[in-house]
């Protein structure tokens, strides 16, 4: 058991749980006698650069603080999209024998998985003995290797409980607006956009469609399928993921070139709402309105799940208790399995950073229906458990009870 220092970091957008996480880590140090100081790195690895590092023992090394902790919002200790090249690595390193650092445990998706791999194999070339861990952290749900991410039960919960209120928001002002269009995040994969449905227990109910970027959509289809809705129920209610791409592989409601590229190369286009806002309003001449969320559901600790919560917690005391048994270039997974009565359960796994970083899990075949508009009962099945019991709708008048005959 190598004794030495760790260090903790955050990294891309935040989730509703990515402190749980934190909190995590910083319990098991606490606890291990092979970690000394308990380092956090300011604005990620891009702070580190700077040496802007904290101290989490004397911070947060109490069970109160660190229950607190798991419950605030956003990331605690910052975030950064920063690439390292060949001199920021070497840079980095030196920083860590500085300090006598020994373990890393970086806390991010696909991006921060290539960070920690570039570290772990630079650590091997020189020979500083050093323990690289991955905590996955992406509300896109999109990790290879793992059932699936902590932060998506929490975006989940969100959007299946605001989707479902703004459905009957828009039943209600029908004579005036009756279409909605939400357009939420995802990046190139329907998870979130799917999770949309799972407070949907009626087909009248809000979300009436879905489209996510695994099917192409054309806006002819698109049209009639609103079209279709709007003369069942009067309103219709639609969620549409952020990088939906017509049938020539374009992005819906983009103008030209990307309005921004990150260090890491990711293209980022003006959404398709406004896009099909439009269209609705003038191919079908019915008035419509849109939503975009944006960073609100990614991070909404009042909609944060517990069984989110819990797990976040997991894969971050999983990542320290790995890397101290000499484990490295890897990252905790979550893996599903059944309760003794069949009930959801959860145990963790591992897989190599290297795949974490270069692959992109979408959603299956499966868990789309044949149209390309809606989910099936086994994507419905699938999410469910991760996002815990939703609040209810209280009460709702029956429309069709019409009283006749009154003067």
């Amino acid at each position: 058991m190598l004794k030495g220092n760790v260090i903790v970091g955050q990294s891309g957008g935040a989730t509703a749980v990515i402190n749980s996480s934190l909190a995590g880590v910083i319990a098991e140090a606490l606890k291990n006698p092979a970690i000394g100081e308990i380092y956090g790195m300011l604005d990620g690895v891009q702070g580190l650069l700077e040496e802007r590092i904290i101290n989490l023992r004397t911070q947060v090394g109490t069970p109160d603080k660190l229950e607190r902790l798991k419950r605030t919002p956003a990331s605690a200790l910052g975030m950064c999209r920063f690439k390292l090249d060949e001199a920021k690595r070497e840079q980095i390193l030196h920083i860590l024998q500085k300090h006598n650092i020994r373990y890393f445990i970086y806390i991010g998706g696909n991006d921060s998985a290539d960070t920690c791999h570039q570290l772990g194999e630079l650590s091997k070339a020189v020979g500083y003995e050093f323990y690289a861990m991955g905590v996955p952290k992406t509300i896109d749900n999109d990790l290879p290797d793992m059932d699936h991410c902590p932060g998506y039960g929490s975006i989940a919960r969100y959007l299946a409980i605001s989707t479902r209120d703004s459905g009957i928001d828009t039943e209600s002002a029908r004579m005036v607006q009756p279409v909605k269009i939400i357009e939420v995040m995802g990046r190139n994969a329907g998870w979130v956009a799917a999770s949309a449905a799972l407070a949907k227990h009626n087909e009248e109910d809000a979300p009436h469609l879905i489209y996510t970027p695994e099917r192409r959509l054309n806006p002819a289809d698109f049209l009639k399928d609103v079209k279709r809705v709007y003369d069942l129920y009067g309103h219709c209610a639609i969620v549409i993921g952020e990088t939906v791409k017509d049938h020539n592989g374009k992005p819906l409601g983009a103008h030209g070139e990307p309005y921004f590229v990150d260090s890491f190369g990711h293209r980022y286009f003006h959404g398709p709402a406004n896009y099909f806002m439009s269209l609705v309003m003038s191919e079908l001449g019915l008035t419509a309105r849109f939503d975009k969320p944006g960073t609100l559901q990614r991070m909404s600790m009042s909609c944060a799940s517990e069984v989110d919560l819990e797990e976040a917690w997991l894969v971050g005391a999983e990542a320290l208790r790995l890397a101290v048994a000499g484990e490295t270039d890897k990252m905790v997974t979550l893996l599903r399995e059944k309760g003794s009565n069949g009930e959801y359960s959860c145990k963790t796994g591992v897989t190599s950073l290297e795949r974490i970083a270069n692959f992109e899990r979408k959603m299956p075949e499966g868990y789309l229906n044949a149209e390309g508009n809606f989910v099936t009962q086994a994507f419905l099945d699938y999410a469910r458990p991760l996002i815990g019991e939703l609040p209810p709708v209280h009460f709702r008048l029956d429309r069709k009870a019409l009283v006749k005959g009154i003067y």
